[in-house]
């Protein structure tokens, strides 16, 4: 990050009553930076999109946006637009109308903003929707119309909550996609909470993981995925297996399996991702191989979610990922027998 952030969030803290909702956040995002905030319920995220956005009033801690302490100014003099989950269209409202509030609260001259309600409508995709509802459009499509009236005034910060959790998923997917192309056409500084971590890969520069009111990890999707800080992140952001394991002189031992290990000698955890654990033809001496049982498949249309059982580990069961091809082709089923490979460099001990 630059030594001068476009958004800086210094020891943010926010207490209802006893209850510590945010504790310390401290946070730098860059100019054009696309940013998720990813966490279960109740982690926090949303409150601190509030507190950004003025709705909230953290207890401690100072937020500062391009350069300017906006800590205590209320919400109409911050600059962001910003897109709720339920959309909050005005529903008595053209879709004209909906998108150039904000404009209109601004007195901007009549003429300018007919061309600029026409070139946001059609920017999101939906040209010639003026004279519409909110309820004449479909979910997807007042979305959209609610993304608009946010970039209307063309803030610096947008700021999204969980704007794709209300959408059916093949919406949500194409939706995502277009808010990610139109944010980097743009270059407009966005934060979107989500809960979705799919989602949250799909679209960041960066992500910021956040548990129990603090920020656990924060990192480009690939970091969080391959590199997690904790065992929270490891299990929050995609599948994983977990394996009770030993470490002892120097040798990081479960079931049969000895890997080289680092640390006092203790009882720990492995944490290893499905694509992890390889089914291919394995050369004789190759290092790190054990035979398996399947137990259970999980048709998911071209792969398979398929869980093994091995006495190499003391009968711990795995799930690796498999290609509907490659289960047909070696003629593999629930009871057949197959051999696998461990990738020791991508295994997490904690």
């Amino acid at each position: 990050m630059s030594s001068n952030p476009f958004l800086d969030l210094r020891h943010i803290r926010k207490d209802f009553g006893s209850f510590t909702a945010l504790q310390d956040i401290n946070l730098e995002i860059g100019k054009g930076e696309f940013v998720c905030f990813l966490g279960p319920s109740g982690c926090g995220k949303t409150t601190l999109l509030r507190i950004i956005a003025g709705l909230e009033v953290q207890s401690a801690g100072h937020i500062l946006q391009a350069g300017r302490d906006i800590s205590l100014l209320p919400p109409a003099l911050r600059d962001y637009g910003i897109v709720f989950q339920s959309y909050a269209l005005f529903p008595n409202l053209s879709v004209a109308d909906n998108v150039s509030y904000g404009l209109v609260n601004r007195n901007t001259p009549r003429a300018e903003i007919k061309q600029r309600v026409s070139e946001l409508v059609k920017l999101v995709g939906l040209p010639g929707s003026e004279t519409k509802f909110p309820g004449q459009l479909s979910g997807g499509q007042q979305q959209r119309i609610a993304l608009a009236r946010a970039l209307a005034t063309s803030p610096g910060l947008l700021l999204l909550d969980e704007p794709l959790s209300a959408l059916d998923a093949l919406e949500r997917i194409r939706l995502r996609g277009e808010i990610r192309a139109l944010q980097q056409k743009l270059g407009v500084t966005t934060i979107m909470v989500t809960h979705d971590q799919e989602e949250a890969l799909s679209v960041a520069d960066r992500i910021v993981v956040m548990n129990q009111g603090a920020i656990e990890q924060v990192g480009t999707p690939m970091e969080i995925y391959r590199e997690p800080a904790s065992p929270f992140v490891a299990d929050f952001v995609g599948k994983i297996n977990m394996l009770p394991a030993r470490l002892v002189q120097g040798e990081l031992r479960f079931g049969s399996m000895c890997l080289p290990g680092a640390g006092a000698d203790r009882e720990v955890r492995v944490y290893l991702r499905p694509e992890d654990v390889l089914a291919r033809p394995i050369a004789a001496g190759d290092p790190h191989v054990f035979d398996a049982r399947i137990e259970k498949i999980e048709f998911l249309g071209s792969y398979c979610h398929v869980h093994v059982s091995s006495s190499a580990l003391d009968s711990h069961k795995l799930m690796i990922y498999l290609s509907l091809n490659f289960l047909s082709e070696q003629s593999l089923e629930v009871g057949s027998n197959i051999t696998l490979k461990l990738l020791p460099e991508r295994i997490k001990v904690f």
